[in-house]
C-alpha cells in the first residue's frame, strides 16, 4: 500500500467476503478511512479492476466514491469510500426490501456511460433454450447484474429510500433495463421467497412492469441453465441454492 494516498496506516482490519479480489481490507488511517480491494496485475481477473475503475464515476448515489487507484509492485489497487452499513437481508418482510428495490430503480435512471461493458445478450446466449430468446436481453442501459445480498450495503442511519448502496461493478453489463430486477429475483428465491413473492417486489421496478412475458421466462430459463453448469461444477452450499431457485422460477415460469 502506497502511503501517499492514505497518510500513515494505524489500521488495517482484512475481508473475508468476496469472490473477486485477492485483497480485500478495511483501511484506516489518520486522514481517513477507504476499502481496498486488489489483484496482482498478471491475475486472470485483473480485468475487472479496470471495469471497476472505470465505471466508478458514474455511479453516483449507487456506491461508494473511488478515491484512488495505485498499480506497483505487481498489483494492482483500489480505494474505495468506506461505507457503514449491514449486508442487505433478502428474506421475506425484511426491511430491506424496499431500499433494494430503490436502489434498483435509481440505478434504471442512471444514465450508461459511453464506457466499454460486457454485453447482457452475449452473456447469455450460449444459456437460451432457442437461439433467438437472446434477444430479449439486448438493451442500452447500465446494469450490476450480481445481485448477491452480500454486494449491497445498508445504512439504516441514512434517510429512508437512499439507505442502500452496491458494491463489486466487475460485471458490470449494458443491456435490457429489466435485467438487474431479474437477477435480484432469483436471490430472493434463494433468500426464501416464493417466485411469486420475488416476482411482486421485481415489479416494484419500472423496468420490469413493461418487459415482455416471453423474455422474462427466456431469462429464467437461461439463467437455470447457468446455475446448473455452476453448481455441478462447484458443487457446494450456496451454488447449489442458487441452483435450486433458478430452476424453481424456471418451473413456475413455465407452468405458472
Amino acid at each position: 500500500m502506497r502511503e501517499e494516498h492514505t497518510g500513515p496506516l494505524l489500521a488495517v482490519e482484512e475481508s473475508t467476503e468476496g469472490f473477486n479480489s485477492e485483497i480485500a481490507a478495511r483501511i484506516t488511517s489518520a486522514t481517513g478511512t477507504w476499502h481496498s480491494k486488489g489483484l496482482r496485475t498478471d491475475h486472470p481477473r485483473a480485468w475487472t479492476q479496470h471495469r471497476e475503475a472505470t465505471v466508478a464515476p458514474f455511479l453516483t448515489n449507487l456506491a461508494p466514491t473511488l478515491h484512488w487507484r495505485v498499480e506497483t509492485a505487481g498489483w494492482d489497487l483500489l480505494g474505495f469510500e468506506a461505507l457503514d452499513g449491514h449486508h442487505a437481508n433478502y428474506a421475506p418482510n425484511s426491511p430491506d426490501l424496499p431500499e433494494v428495490a430503490a436502489l434498483l430503480r435509481r440505478l434504471g435512471e442512471t444514465p450508461c456511460p459511453d464506457i466499454e461493458l460486457r454485453q447482457a445478450e452475449q452473456r447469455l446466449e450460449h444459456y437460451a433454450a432457442h437461439p433467438d430468446d437472446f434477444r430479449h436481453f439486448a438493451g442500452t442501459h447500465l446494469l450490476h447484474t450480481d445481485l448477491n445480498n452480500t454486494n449491497i450495503l445498508v445504512n439504516a442511519h441514512a434517510p429512508q429510500g437512499d439507505q442502500a448502496r452496491l458494491v463489486d461493478w466487475a460485471w458490470a453489463t449494458r443491456g435490457a433495463a429489466w435485467l438487474d430486477a431479474a437477477y435480484w429475483t432469483i436471490w430472493l428465491i434463494a433468500a426464501g421467497h416464493t417466485p411469486a413473492s420475488a416476482e411482486h417486489w421485481a415489479a416494484e421496478i419500472p423496468a420490469w412492469r413493461t418487459a415482455p412475458p416471453e423474455g422474462i421466462t427466456a431469462f429464467a430459463t437461461a439463467n437455470a441453465n447457468i446455475w446448473s453448469d455452476i453448481s455441478n461444477a462447484d458443487p457446494d452450499p450456496w451454488t447449489l441454492r442458487l441452483a435450486t431457485a433458478a430452476n424453481a422460477w424456471h418451473v413456475h415460469r413455465r407452468t405458472g
